[in-house]
Formats: structure tokens, sequence, C-alpha cells
């Protein structure tokens, strides 16, 4: 099966880093030396080019391998990521890192079935 790059998750990642660092979507274009117009477009569903997707997965920090999917690799559960995640966030002590990982399990599981 051909590899895919989940455009959809990608912008979803990079706005979670944008909130988290409190930035705005032109700070965002202005620090990863970048055109606003790059983040519109992925922002509609279009795939950014080399350039642009090198810039933001450097100014964010992900990895473009969290993105690609071939359907044949297993990949982790979404629950173990976002825990190894929280667990590994600077900002957040041990017990709110549990307290969010309970919310975010209970919520999952409540909506995982709809």
């Amino acid at each position: 099966m051909a590899e895919r790059f989940d455009n959809e998750a990608f912008y979803a990642a990079l706005n979670a880093t944008r909130l988290s660092r409190q930035r705005t979507w032109k700070e965002v274009a202005e620090e990863a030396k970048i055109s606003a117009s790059t983040l519109t477009r992925i922002g509609q569903g279009k795939r950014p080019d080399v350039d642009g997707l090198a810039a933001l997965l450097y100014w964010s920090g992900l990895k473009a391998e969290e993105f690609i999917h071939d359907g044949e690799r297993p990949e982790a559960e979404p629950l173990a990521q976002v825990t190894a995640l929280l667990r590994a966030d600077p900002n957040l002590s041990p017990e709110n890192a549990k307290v969010l990982e309970d919310i975010v399990m209970a919520t999952y599981t409540r909506l995982r079935g709809v």
C-alpha cells in the first residue's frame, strides 16, 4: 500500500503546538520563516511543499514519520502515545499529567464507540 501523509493530523499537531506556545498563526509563520499563505493552504487540506514542511517540523519539533502512514506497519495505540507525551511534558507536574491522562482516557473511552 502507498504511503500517505496525514495532513489533517499534521495541522492539528501544529495547532496544538501553536496554542501551547500561545502564538498566533501569523507569529508561527514569522518564526518558522514561511508565508502565512502556506499555513492557510495546510489548514484548507492542501499538503505543504517540502520547504514549508521542513520549516514547520523544525519550528514545532514534530517528526514527519508521525504523519506518514502506509496502513501496514502497526502503530502504537493512541492512548499510549498521549500518556507518554503527557508524562514527558516538562511543563506538567507528574500529578497534573496524571489528571490530564485520566481526562483523556475517560473521554476517549466514552467517544470511541460513537
